[in-house]
């Protein structure tokens, strides 16, 4: 009995979630970036659509930008009625990916509570509250003292710096384990028959009479007629190899964990004034996050004294029991900001040369969603209806979306 059991864990540990192929010369689809956009569309474009010959390529490995560097938060608490859908849909596929790709992704819909500390703040507030329940989107606008309940070592009494005068309370907001996700995509992928491409780097995209034609690698020459560009924070750089300028700032956001602690925060808790957010994960640590850096860099191993300083402030002044608590881990990841906050999600005047990008720090919440529907564009070159607010050409023409009165506001600590 025992010697079966130790045969099994030997063939299991040496089992891959998805296999290693050679290079081959022709796809009939790349796409640029190993995270949860780029294996989304990937896995959708075998499930629905019967595209198996698909390329992923990632110069790292799966998951090493934004998918495995962010704080695990899902919810659909935006504000435009453009995102507000996409976002809504992409939180319902949860428990729909866990089943299919049979897969435990640790999803837990444990509600978001997002904390306002001005008069005008929860105007704002309560206007999205409004909006998302116009839209069918569980939310509702709570005082201080309804705060407390759901979160008891909350602090609302007036010694804060920002004292709290309300909150938004979204039920289905939670967490989802981001590795998990990236592996269980991969491995479904791989077993529609898309080719996963580690450590592999893309030199250049190959155009010719306004068509795409192939994309040159260090591994060598592709042919494709289509190519998805879903790199993250490189994607300008993918862009820029085909001569399309993308209005996106690349800046890195911090994040980190705390020792372990006895469990006690039972929601994901953020706050724009303080520009922090927190959650707690199964093993105790205060999971937290804060703004982006203002400054650009592509350094992923960048960490920051003020950031430190800034965090531990922000949620002892919020919640005083967590005084002396430790932070163990530290990390960065890179966000591609757009000027309205919005992704961009396009095709463009090169034929074949489409873009999933532009995602900031809401990438995570919406990638399998989002992968669903460009495979669908990749596959039928017709836009979904959903997608279309979200096109490159709304900077030339000046339609820019509103999701920016939804972001939080930056305040320093002195």
């Amino acid at each position: 009995m025992f010697r079966e059991f130790v045969n099994k864990f030997r063939r299991n540990r040496d089992r891959r979630l998805w296999r290693k192929h050679p290079l081959q010369k022709s796809y009939d689809a790349v796409i640029i970036g190993g995270g949860l956009h780029g294996l989304g569309a990937a896995y959708y474009l075998g499930r629905d659509h019967g595209m198996t010959n698909v390329a992923v390529i990632e110069r790292r490995y799966v998951g090493y930008g934004g998918s495995g560097r962010n704080t695990s938060i899902v919810r659909s608490n935006q504000r435009s009625k453009e995102n507000i859908p996409l976002y809504d849909e992409g939180l319902k596929l949860w428990p729909e990916l866990m089943r299919e790709l049979d897969f435990n992704l640790m999803c837990f819909n444990c509600g978001n509570l997002n904390l306002v500390h001005a008069e005008a703040e929860a105007a704002a507030l309560k206007m999205t509250v409004a909006t998302a329940q116009f839209m069918g989107v569980k939310s509702e606008f709570l005082t201080p003292e309804e705060c407390k309940k759901l979160v008891p070592q909350l602090d609302i009494s007036d010694r804060l710096r920002f004292p709290i005068v309300g909150g938004m309370y979204h039920p289905p907001g939670g967490t989802v384990r981001h590795d998990a996700v990236v592996w269980a995509l991969a491995r479904g992928a791989d077993k529609l028959g898309t080719h996963i491409h580690q450590l592999t780097e893309v030199q250049g995209i190959d155009v010719e009479d306004g068509k795409v034609t192939g994309v040159r690698t260090d591994k060598g020459i592709i042919r494709t007629p289509i190519v998805l560009n879903a790199a993250g924070g490189y994607s300008p750089t993918i862009s820029s190899m085909v001569c399309i300028q993308l209005p996106i700032s690349v800046l890195p956001l911090q994040a980190m964990v705390s020792e372990p602690l006895k469990p006690f925060l039972d929601h994901v808790l953020s706050s724009g004034r303080y520009h922090a957010y927190a959650s707690q994960s199964l093993k105790g640590e205060i999971v937290t996050g804060s703004h982006m850096d203002p400054w650009p860099t592509y350094n992923t191993a960048y960490t920051s004294a003020r950031y430190l300083k800034h965090q531990g402030e922000a949620l002892i002044d919020m919640m005083p029991c967590l005084r002396g608590t430790r932070f163990m881990r530290i990390w960065a990841g890179l966000t591609d900001m757009t000027p309205d906050m919005a992704p961009i999600m396009s095709d463009s005047h090169i034929e074949g040369y489409y873009m999933d990008c532009g995602w900031g720090y809401f990438g995570f919440k919406s990638g399998p969603i989002t992968g669903r529907y460009m495979a669908e564009w990749l596959a039928s070159r017709k836009c979904p209806d959903i997608l279309k607010p979200f096109s490159l050409r709304r900077y030339r023409d000046y339609n820019l979306q509103r999701e920016t009165g939804a972001t939080m506001y930056y305040t320093p600590w002195n």
